[in-house]
């Protein structure tokens, strides 16, 4: 099953968010929790940094890596597959 999370802004400037479930929870990259919260993505980083390192929550139950299709950068018309981390809800939620 292909999960996808889409952020966009509605006219009135508000941030909405479409999501698809997956193991019953949420996963967001850093980048598009940066997105959601308006933050540059170190300062997201530097936030789980620290959830983790103060032992809030247990990396390897709250990260899962996904493997993403994208468009290669240098090659037109050729696609290359990366894995990013996503973050489930917990993490998201966490402050």
């Amino acid at each position: 099953m292909n999960s996808e999370i889409l952020i966009y802004q509605n006219p009135d400037g508000n941030i909405k968010i479409d999501v698809r479930l997956e193991e019953e929870t949420v996963w967001l990259t850093q980048s598009q929790m940066g997105q959601l919260f308006g933050k540059d993505k170190r300062t997201i980083s530097e936030h789980i940094r620290n959830i983790f390192n103060e032992g809030e929550l247990d990396e390897n139950m709250v990260v899962r890596n996904f493997r993403t299709t994208t468009q290669h950068g240098a090659i037109p018309g050729k696609t290359q597959e990366r894995e990013v981390k996503g973050y489930n809800l917990d993490v998201i939620i966490s402050g």
